[in-house]
This record gives structure tokens, C-alpha cells and sequence, in this order.
């Protein structure tokens, strides 16, 4: 009885029986010719008329695919069987199916089809090496995620053409942008699940082969871009792996001197996400007696001084003191007259002076007989303190005056985040805003939202408010500062569509700058937030400014010092700095940055020169093996259509550019401003932004 291999072969006999039957002569033919001819342009058309196949680089091509998919399929396939002999047919045939992935549909039908299978062993074929190479580019360039991934557990393939091709910069080029655009988006995922895809001895190979393509004298640029970007991802899965290599680490700490602002953001990307899963979170559990204990303490000399220095009765430990005060004698008070509106009125206006301002309480009254204290009603809706806050919300509503819903809102806000019911604070806080917009409680409420876009804007609308307490203004600057830090990093990888996206990303970077620098020149030196400040300044620096900054950082020595400070203030009040991802981040920079600049400096400046001189390109389009390439790229702009570029590219910004992404108000960067219907020269979030300015802008807009 046969076995599954006896089968196999005898399918693969039937099937080379029935294609000689059908195309004896013609395939015959074909075949002699193909291996007459050079350059994969050729052998593709020449395929293409023997299949009878519509134009591919055209949509109504495509769509006579899709109706004679299986067909078409069908008659590839067989004719790749059966020339295992011949390794232009196979080339070019995996040459036609990269370019019918570029459609979704015909990709995912090719993928169940497990066309995959068949690309992979021309890998190791000299011949089609380059071919098959291209194929898998295209194919994880347009591939879902279905595609990317499948792709990622074929890595090895590609790190092992590397391995054997070491000195061939086509290959290693097109190996790290296959292996960028489907194990680095894959493991930009931080599911640990997507961690086992690739096994940790692979990826020690590739970080070493891609150091060494990095300093090659003939590494592209467009190698460097996507290595980069492929290093970026993988950190947040393998920083052992990437400790264990330094030459990686020092790699991305000097890119920080890179002339491109977009190598700066995506290296500290990567830096950041080595730390990820090793950070702890900023977080301090709020104690009122640890801190009563702390204020009445002996302050030590060099922290008693910055105190005093500050102001201490402006200090965040003086006002906190004052608040619990005011917070129990309203308590006290309400308990005496039960004057619910009262007390709401109190209770908005401690809100507003400090992020701890209720106090976790409860009217307690002690038994007699027991000597234990006992929490008992007193004829108020509320025993716990904090519960109080919706139902002088009701009182306040009751009266129904502008400022009396305007206090409401704020203490429902601040019941909501108490309770940590964030989403519902958020929705309650748009609704708020759509009755005042003035109401800088609300934007408060927002900001402290994982919607950092919203958040941001939100922020920065609240800075406009007018009235704003100290307390306000320091933690929406905070905010605006997370927000902006984040998104800025983060969507100078993400957005690769164009200038618009790039000089964004890059205002919202210099709103962060901007942001963090005014918190730090306001806060107390006891701001609970201010070394997560002082670390964002440090790395938003490094980014900004670049190669400007000198060799040695010293003029970020006062940033450190006030870092140093900081902490010393933070553990004397008992909360002892975290290992926070931006601290984590900032201590291996400087600790590697006299390094990384020995090492890498003369690379990076050469590759800096790559960048700027370099067109839209990809391969030497004048080599034979090259002419693929091209027609791979190539999509015919037919009536009616509009061509779309596919390629990544990282364009330079210029500063100027920077100012039109600014809302002329509230100053919140973003790409979706609108224009004045009067000038046409500011830019707005919204209408409520357009209104508030109007009375600044209206001259300059009535005379233009």
C-alpha cells in the first residue's frame, strides 16, 4: 500500500502529465526560451502572454483576476511544479503572484492557497535569490495581518539569506524590509503571545547582522531606515537579547545625534521600549498621616533651602496640610447645619487647589463600653466623606445658576475619578464642556484620559481657561506634556505617509518641549510630578535639539541637578523614585552616551549624508536583477484614479512648517486645523477655539 510520500509523487507525475498534454508544445517552448533570455522584466511578460493573464499593474487587470482566480491559480501552479528544473519559470512566476497580493482579496486568497510555501525554497536558489526576495517585500509591504505574521515564523529564511550573502547589500537590504514589515509590526504588539513567534537565538543573529550592515560602507538608505525601525520593535520583546549586544543599544543612543529628527524620535522609541515590561508605574498611594509626619519633621539643609527658596507656604506639603484643614472643618461644619450646598461650595473650591483634596473619612463615633470607634449616620445622606461629593452635586443643581452647574459638574467629575470610573468622568466632561467651555475642570478630567490625542487637546484648551490655580495649571501642563511626549514619538514611526503627518508630530514634540519646560520653571520642587517632568525634559532635549548639544551634555547639568534634588525630596517625604520607563530610558542614555559617540559617530554621519541625498529609491534600477524591482513598484494611473505612493520615506522638516500645526488659541498641534473663513492665515481646534480668540484677532482679521 502506497504511503502519503508514494501519493505525493505520483500527484505531482499526474499533474506534469496533464499540463504536458495541454501545453506540450507551448510550454516546450516556453521553457527553452526563458532560459535563453536575462532580466526578470522579460521573463514575467513573457509568462504573463503564455497564461494569458490581464495586466497587473492596473485595478480592471486585478478585477479579471478575481474572476478567474482559480483558473489562473490553478495554471501557475501546476506550470511551478513542474519546473523545479527551471528557476525563471518558478521566479517569475512567484514574480506575478507578489504582484496580485497587492490586492487584499487576491492576498488572502493566495495566502490560503499557501503560495508562501512555494516562495520560501527560492530562497536558496542563487538564481532566484533576489526574485523571491522581492516577492516577500511586496507581500508583507500590502500583507493584513494574517500575512505579517505567517511571515514572521519564516524569519529564519530570510536571516539565513543574510548569513550566506553576507557581503550582498541587495539581499540585506531586502531581507530587513521584509523582516521590518512583518516581524517589526507584528512584535510592535506588546501581547507577549507575538514574543514566541521568533525564537531568541534568531534574534541574536539578527542583531548581530544588522550592526554589521549598519557599519558597512555600502549599507542604503533605505537598509538603514527599516533596520532601524526593525530594532525599534523587536526591543520590547527581547531586551536580553539586546543587553547582551551592546553595539545595539550604543547604535540607538547614537542615533540620538543624528542630523534626522525622525532617526532621533524612533531610536528613543526603542530605547523606551526596552524598559516596558521591567518599569513600574509612577504611583503613590496618598498618606495623610505619613504626611503630617513629614511636615512637622526636621527638613534636611539642602532640601529645607530649595524649599525655602520656592516659597514654602507655595510648596505642595504646606497646601496639602491647609486643604486637609479646610476639608474637615467643612466636614465638621456640614455635620452641625447639614447645608449640603454649602458645603459643595467649599468642597469645589479645595477641588481645585490640590489632586488630593478629599479625604478618605468617615463621621466615627466611639462606643463607650467597646472604646471603638464606630461610623454612624448623623442625619446626612452620607457616611463616607467622599460620598458626599454627588449629593452636594444635587444641592447645587437644585439652585440651577450658571456657577452653582459649573460646580456640580466639577464635583462629579471629581467623584468619578476617585472611583476610578474614568470613561464615564470623560463622557460627563464632554458634556460639560458642550455647556461652558470654559469650565477648566472638565478639560482636567479629559486629560487625565488614555486618549492621548483627546487628551492633549484637552489640556491645552484647559491652559487657556482663565483663573487658574497653581494646582491647575502644573497638572494640565503635566498632562499636556504625557500626551504629547507620547503621541510625538510614537507617530514619527507610525504616520510614514508624508510631510503633513512628520511636521504634526513634530510640533506636538515641541509642545511636549515647551510644556515641560514651564511646568519645571512653576512647580514646586515638591511637585509629586516633577521628576517625571524633569525626565521628559531630559529626553525631549536629546531629541530636539540633536546633534546641537555637545559631546559631554553639559548644558543639561542643571536638569540633572534638579533631578538629583527631586529625588532627595521625594524619599525624605517616603515615596522613593520609581524605575519608570522615562527614568529607566534616561539612566541608560547617559550611561551609554560617551560610548555610543566613540563608537558610532562617523556611521551615523555617513549614514546622515545617505538621507540627505537620497531620492525616492530602492535598488540600482540599471542592473538586470534590479528591473523586477521596478515593475513590482509600478501601478498604472488609469481615468478617474488617483495614484497612491507605496513607499516609505522619511522627509526633512523644516522649523517653519512647524507653526502652521498650531492652533493660533489654545496652541494644540494638530494636522486637522481649520482655517480662518476671514484671513485664511490662523487655524483652529473648533469653533469654540475660533470664538475665544476672536476678540485678540479680530482687527488683524477684519484688515487683511
Amino acid at each position: 500500500m502506497p504511503g502519503p510520500r508514494a501519493r505525493a509523487i505520483a500527484n505531482r507525475s499526474n499533474t506534469a502529465s496533464t499540463l504536458r498534454q495541454t501545453h506540450q508544445i507551448s510550454y516546450q517552448t516556453l521553457a527553452r526560451d526563458v532560459e535563453e533570455i536575462e532580466g526578470w522584466n522579460t521573463i514575467v511578460s513573457m509568462l504573463c502572454d503564455y497564461f494569458d493573464l490581464p495586466d497587473l499593474t492596473t485595478r480592471s487587470g486585478l478585477k479579471k483576476v478575481h474572476a478567474r482566480f482559480g483558473d489562473i491559480y490553478d495554471k501557475l501552479d501546476q506550470v511551478y511544479i513542474c519546473s523545479r528544473d527551471s528557476p525563471k519559470i518558478m521566479g517569475g512566476i512567484v514574480a506575478i503572484w507578489a504582484k496580485m497580493s497587492a490586492d487584499s482579496i487576491l492576498r488572502n486568497k493566495l495566502f490560503q492557497k499557501g503560495f508562501l510555501c512555494r516562495i520560501i525554497p527560492l530562497l536558496d536558489i542563487a538564481l532566484t535569490r533576489l526574485a523571491a526576495l522581492q516577492a516577500i517585500a511586496v507581500i508583507t509591504h500590502h500583507g493584513g495581518s494574517e500575512t505579517r505574521v505567517a511571515m514572521t515564523r519564516e524569519a529564519p529564511a530570510l536571516i539565513r539569506s543574510m548569513e550566506e550573502c553576507q557581503h550582498d547589500v541587495k539581499v540585506a537590504e531586502l531581507c530587513f524590509v521584509s523582516l521590518m514589515h512583518s516581524v517589526g509590526t507584528t512584535l510592535m504588539d506588546t501581547d507577549k503571545s507575538y514574543g514566541t513567534l521568533i525564537r531568541t537565538a534568531d534574534v541574536r543573529i539578527l542583531l548581530k547582522i544588522a550592526v554589521d550592515n549598519l557599519r558597512s560602507p555600502e549599507v542604503t538608505s533605505y537598509l538603514t531606515d527599516h533596520a532601524l525601525g526593525l530594532l525599534t520593535s523587536v526591543a520590547l520583546h527581547f531586551p536580553k537579547e539586546y543587553r547582551a549586544h551592546p553595539p545595539v543599544l550604543t547604535y540607538l543612543v547614537a542615533c540620538l545625534r543624528s542630523t534626522n529628527i525622525v532617526v532621533r524620535c524612533e531610536a528613543l522609541l526603542g530605547l523606551l521600549r526596552l524598559h516596558y515590561r521591567e518599569s513600574e508605574e509612577d504611583r503613590h498611594l496618598h498618606d495623610p498621616h505619613k504626611l503630617m509626619a513629614v511636615a512637622a519633621s526636621t527638613w534636611p539643609p539642602r532640601l529645607n533651602a530649595a524649599m525655602l527658596e520656592y516659597g514654602f507656604e507655595e510648596c505642595d506639603i504646606t497646601k496639602n496640610m491647609q486643604n486637609m484643614r479646610d476639608f474637615q472643618r467643612a466636614m465638621f461644619q456640614c455635620a452641625q447645619n447639614h447645608d449640603l450646598y454649602a458645603l459643595g461650595k467649599t468642597l469645589a473650591d479645595i477641588v481645585m487647589r490640590s489632586e488630593f483634596s478629599i479625604m478618605q473619612g468617615a463621621f466615627e463615633f466611639q462606643d463607650e463600653k467597646t472604646g471603638a470607634f464606630k461610623r454612624e449616620s448623623i442625619g446626612l445622606p452620607f457616611i463616607m466623606w467622599a460620598d458626599s461629593l454627588p449629593h452636594c452635586a444635587a444641592a447645587l443643581r437644585k439652585k440651577g445658576t450658571p456657577a452653582d452647574l459649573d460646580t456640580a459638574d466639577t464635583l462629579d467629575l471629581k467623584y468619578l475619578i476617585i472611583e476610578g470610573r474614568h470613561p464615564d468622568a470623560v463622557a460627563l466632561a464632554r458634556k460639560a464642556i458642550a455647556r461652558n467651555s470654559k469650565l477648566v475642570y472638565a478639560y482636567y478630567a479629559i486629560g487625565l484620559g488614555q486618549d492621548s490625542a483627546e487628551g492633549l487637546r484637552a489640556a491645552k484648551k484647559g491652559l487657556k481657561c482663565k483663573g487658574l490655580t497653581p494646582f491647575m495649571r502644573n497638572y494640565l501642563q503635566w498632562r499636556a506634556v504625557a500626551h504629547a511626549g507620547d503621541l510625538g514619538v510614537s507617530n514619527l514611526q507610525d504616520t510614514r505617509a508624508g510631510n503633513k503627518e512628520y511636521t504634526e508630530s513634530v510640533a506636538i514634540l515641541m509642545s511636549a518641549y515647551e510644556d515641560a519646560k514651564a511646568f519645571i520653571s512653576t512647580a514646586p520642587p515638591d511637585s509629586r510630578n516633577m521628576g517625571m517632568m524633569l525626565n521628559w525634559l531630559v529626553l525631549l532635549t536629546l531629541v530636539i535639539r540633536g546633534p546641537e548639544l555637545s559631546t559631554d551634555l553639559h548644558e543639561l547639568k542643571p536638569i540633572f541637578d534638579k533631578i538629583d534634588l527631586s529625588d532627595q525630596i521625594m524619599t525624605f517625604m517616603g515615596h522613593p523614585p520609581k524605575r519608570t520607563q522615562l527614568r529607566l530610558t534616561r539612566e541608560l542614555i547617559l550611561r551609554l552616551y560617551p560610548t555610543a559617540i566613540k563608537e558610532w559617530a562617523e556611521d551615523i554621519v555617513r549614514i546622515d549624508a545617505l538621507s540627505s541625498t537620497a531620492s525616492d529609491m530602492h535598488l540600482d534600477a540599471d542592473k538586470a536583477q534590479d528591473d523586477l524591482a521596478a515593475w513590482l513598484d509600478k501601478h498604472k494611473v488609469e481615468e478617474g484614479e488617483e495614484q497612491v505612493p507605496e513607499r516609505c520615506t522619511h522627509p526633512r522638516i523644516g522649523s517653519n512648517a512647524v507653526e502652521l500645526y498650531r492652533c493660533s488659541w489654545c496652541r494644540n498641534p494638530s494636522a486637522m486645523l481649520r482655517k480662518c473663513g476671514g484671513c485664511g492665515k490662523t487655524r483652529y481646534c473648533d469653533a469654540i477655539c475660533q470664538k475665544s480668540h476672536w476678540g485678540d484677532h479680530k482687527i488683524a482679521c477684519k484688515s487683511a
